[in-house]
Formats: structure tokens, C-alpha cells, sequence
């Protein structure tokens, strides 16, 4: 296990290092670079200004050359300044980078705490009433959109009950202790969460069904059970650690897509993370923050595969890697 890790691991690097030159050569192409860019909104500055500000920023060599002189500045922790924000890169990623950890984690963590019993409860007896009620729901919480989502749950509880606010990650102006400023910051959260976790654990639920009636027919399963062991143990140790392989996949693919996909959701409720920062380095050609922010981006995909891996071995010991 140990040698398929690390293989794996160099694999990731190799694939890092292959999708940062390609990122690097598209955002090379767009069209517009920060010396345009500076000239355009300036117009006190000519075209002899801006042709020596690109000689002094390396902006007139090669493609090729240029990638290799940031590459060689990467690996040595330099990612440059963001044109955008007049920072480090590494300054304007790292709250934004914290910020997104704890949407994720907490998105992610409920929408799996509410589908995994779901799932179990529906796959349990097909064709109840339990079941057909948790297909509907599925389906409509499939066919939400994120954005509509998102506003309706603002209407309802921001806007009409007041009980929650609508956007930000903490109340402007105030002056609270720490723990009353984490509560603050918790009650930001609530909305962001639940529209990260609803729009999720549909996917999740509907996989874990399928998964979870196509495993209880299986010959094991008939003998736990004619062992005289209790369902609830049939249910949770034998049949759910095999069902649960196909949503390890979904959720491995779906962890990368989350880190930068969550776009909408930060959006609609003004959050910063990630999602929003990608995006807005992308429109106004900040060129090393959207470079850093994708092979970030990137780097979660592949981690999030690699640890799928692992957690198949780990919950069917039949699965062993050469």
C-alpha cells in the first residue's frame, strides 16, 4: 500500500506539473496582459512605456521561456504578486483558501450524515412508503437549482423571518469576544452550508440506495442474517461498507469540483472563498492568482482521487493495490 501511495503521489506531481504548463499557455493566450491592461487605464503612458514595462516584466519572450522563469520561481515559493489585490499571491489564497476548507467541510460533512441514513432507510424495504418519499425528495432536490436555492432560502429566513443573515461572513462594524464572534461568524454559515449540503445529499442518497439494494441481495447478506444477527448490524457492518465504494467515487469526484465549483453558492451569499476568487482573477486577467488558484484546484482533484483509493482498501480488504 505503502509503494501504490507513493507512486500515486508522483503521479499527482507529474500530472500537476503537465496541467500547469497547459493553464499556464492558456492564460498566456487570452487576449489583454497587465501592461495593456496598466497602458489603457493610464493614458499618460505610450507604447515606448509599455514596451520597456514588458522588458522589464519578461512579458515580451517566449511562451516557453516565460513558463520556465515562473516555474523556477514556483518551486522556490514565489507565485508572485496579484495585480488585482497589489499582494502575494500566497496572501490573497490563504484566508481565501481557509474560508473555503470550512464551507466544504461543512457542506460536505452534513450532506453525508443526512444521506447515508437516508439511503439505508430507503434501500431497506424498496417500494414503501419511505422509500417512494425519499425518491421524490431526491428528485427534487436534484432539480434545484444552486442559485434559486439560494434565494429562496434568503427570502424565507434573511428577508422574512429574520432570523438569519443573508450574506458576509460576520456582522460589519461589530465588536464581539471571541466566542460571541464565533457564534457571529457560525450564523453566517448557516445558509451557505445548507445550500452546499442540500444541493448534494440527492446525488449521494439516490447512489447509496441503488448501491445498498443491490448489496443486501447478495449471498453474504442471506447468510449474516440467517446467522440470527441483528439488522441494524446486517445493515451498518456487513452490507453498508460495500455500498458505500460508489459513493466514495461520487464524492471523490464531486471534492475537487466543490473546492472550485462552489462559485454560485459564495456568489449568491457574498462569501469569499475560493469559487469567487477563481473567477474574478479569471475576468480581470490577474494572471498569477488565477494560476495559482486552478492548479490549486487541481492539486485538491487529485488528492481528493487518492484518498478515494485508500478508502476503498480500507473498507473492502479484498480491494489490495500492487
Amino acid at each position: 500500500m505503502t509503494g501504490y501511495i507513493v507512486h500515486r503521489l508522483l503521479q499527482s506531481l507529474a500530472v500537476v506539473a503537465l496541467m500547469s504548463f497547459v493553464i499556464y499557455g492558456l492564460i498566456g493566450l487570452m487576449p489583454g496582459d497587465p501592461i495593456d491592461l496598466m497602458v489603457s487605464g493610464n493614458p499618460n503612458l505610450t507604447s515606448d512605456d509599455a514596451a520597456r514595462l514588458k522588458r522589464l516584466h519578461g512579458l515580451d519572450r517566449p511562451l516557453v521561456e516565460r513558463y520556465g522563469v515562473w516555474a523556477t520561481a514556483t518551486l522556490s515559493g514565489d507565485l508572485g504578486y496579484s495585480r488585482a489585490f497589489g499582494q502575494p499571491v500566497l496572501s490573497v489564497i490563504a484566508p481565501r483558501l481557509a474560508n473555503t476548507i470550512v464551507l466544504m467541510a461543512l457542506g460536505f460533512g452534513l450532506a453525508l450524515a443526512i444521506a447515508l441514513p437516508v439511503g439505508v432507510l430507503a434501500a431497506r424495504r424498496p417500494g414503501s412508503l419511505a422509500d417512494r418519499a425519499v425518491n421524490l425528495a431526491c428528485f427534487a432536490g436534484i432539480s434545484l437549482p444552486t442559485f434559486w436555492l439560494a434565494l429562496i432560502l434568503i427570502l424565507i429566513f434573511a428577508v422574512s423571518l429574520k432570523l438569519l443573515p443573508a450574506s458576509g461572513m460576520a456582522t460589519i462594524g461589530a465588536s464581539l469576544g471571541f466566542w460571541a464572534g464565533l457564534a457571529d461568524r457560525a450564523t453566517h454559515l448557516v445558509l451557505p452550508v445548507a445550500t452546499l449540503a442540500i444541493v448534494n445529499i440527492a446525488g449521494y442518497t439516490r447512489y447509496l440506495r441503488a448501491a445498498m439494494i443491490e448489496t443486501l441481495g447478495e449471498d453474504y447478506i442471506r447468510t449474516a442474517r440467517a446467522k440470527g444477527l441483528p439488522e441494524t448490524r446486517v445493515l451498518w457492518r456487513h452490507a453498508l461498507r460495500n455500498a458505500a465504494l460508489p459513493v466514495v467515487t461520487v464524492s471523490a469526484l464531486e471534492f475537487g469540483a466543490l473546492f472550485s465549483g462552489a462559485l454560485i453558492t459564495e456568489t449568491m451569499f457574498a462569501y469569499p472563498g475560493m469559487g469567487k476568487l477563481i473567477y474574478d482573477a479569471v475576468l480581470g486577467n490577474d494572471f498569477n492568482l488565477a494560476l495559482a488558484g486552478l492548479l490549486l484546484a487541481t492539486l485538491v482533484t487529485l488528492m481528493a482521487n487518492l484518498a478515494a483509493d485508500i478508502a476503498y482498501a480500507w473498507l473492502d480488504p479484498r480491494i489490495a493495490y500492487g
